[in-house]
């Protein structure tokens, strides 16, 4: 099988790209590596796999429908893996129209392209953010998620939306998996996990925003990963399914779980809590157990040894960028 893995250099696009040439398939990774933190570490995440004979990297941006043409046209795709977006909640507050143009803008672009080249099948990296500040626990695909609390979450939102309207009009086969708090090796540098260990080990203050009640589902990268190849194997139909770990776990948990593994003590800096972050995320993965055998199995405090292990055994050391 042929596939083409969409932000291929980034945290998940480049462990689902190294999964899928481990198992012995053809990836084509495109990636435009922003700014939005360091292309050096971006180009550091697809090391391992720059030189294999399976894969080819097309530096560009899914936006650009000149080069997104050109990708189909010379290349016959049996699956996208569409994981490229502008993420995180917060920034998408001060800039919602780069969110906009290119989480939605650039789904639409890439489904164009199946549509013109007989390509139609996609699975779509959607977010837990779709739920918003969602009452009933835990979060399940058939809830109502009209009510997004940032221009992040909406575009997210909107995406499935446009998936299902090339499944209905087109017969493409979509799955849009909502991933829950991603965390693991190659972690983007500004999300939590990450930021904060960084800080504990550098002795440096660590912002807490809120009381630290705030609760997430933290999901291991290396289960992300299982249950994405699940999603390839059982790809048929439009489906929404939540990727999670179905345990939640607090603010004050994860500084305490981060502060065992350091064997460091935590400076905090407490802050108001932030507009656009909610306050719980929980996955019911009932629907992800039955339609890709989906089980996790990394819990929170492996999970995090995990992470601090290769946070300190890097060759070049994130924190030290």
């Amino acid at each position: 099988m042929n596939f083409l893995v969409t932000g291929c250099a980034g945290f998940i696009g480049s462990h689902i790209t190294e999964h899928l040439l481990s198992e012995g398939y053809r990836v084509t990774g495109i990636d435009n590596f922003d700014n939005y933190y360091s292309p050096r570490i971006k180009r550091q995440n697809t090391g391992k796999v720059q030189n294999h004979k399976n894969f080819q990297l097309v530096e560009g941006d899914i936006r650009n429908e000149a080069d997104v043409s050109r990708l189909f046209s010379k290349n016959k795709f049996d699956q996208v893996i569409h994981i490229a977006a502008r993420t995180g909640v917060r920034p998408s507050l001060t800039n919602p129209r780069l969110y906009y143009d290119v989480n939605v803008n650039g789904t639409l672009t890439l489904l164009e392209s199946m549509k013109n080249t007989g390509i139609t099948k996609m699975i779509f990296a959607s977010s837990s953010s779709v739920y918003g500040n969602n009452k009933k626990i835990p979060f399940s695909e058939s809830d109502p998620v009209d009510f997004p609390i940032s221009p992040y979450a909406a575009s997210k939102k909107a995406c499935e939306l446009l998936c299902h309207t090339y499944h209905h009009l087109c017969g493409f086969d979509i799955f849009c998996l909502r991933f829950f708090t991603v965390y693991g090796p190659r972690q983007r540098p500004e999300m939590a996990i990450h930021n904060f260990a960084r800080n504990i080990m550098d002795n440096k203050p660590i912002t807490l925003y809120g009381d630290g009640s705030s609760r997430r589902d933290y999901t291991y990268i290396g289960d992300i990963v299982r249950g994405l190849a699940g999603a390839v194997r059982n790809l048929k139909g439009y489906e929404i399914i939540n990727l999670g770990e179905s345990r939640t776990v607090s603010l004050s948990e994860l500084i305490r779980l981060l502060e065992k593994s350091t064997g460091k003590k935590a400076i905090i800096d407490r802050q108001p809590q932030q507009p656009g972050d909610v306050e719980i995320t929980n996955a019911d993965i009932s629907k992800a157990r039955r339609l890709l055998q989906y089980d996790p199995i990394t819990p929170i405090e492996k999970g995090i040894e995990k992470f601090i292990e290769w946070l300190v055994t890097e060759e070049e050391p994130v924190f030290n960028r």
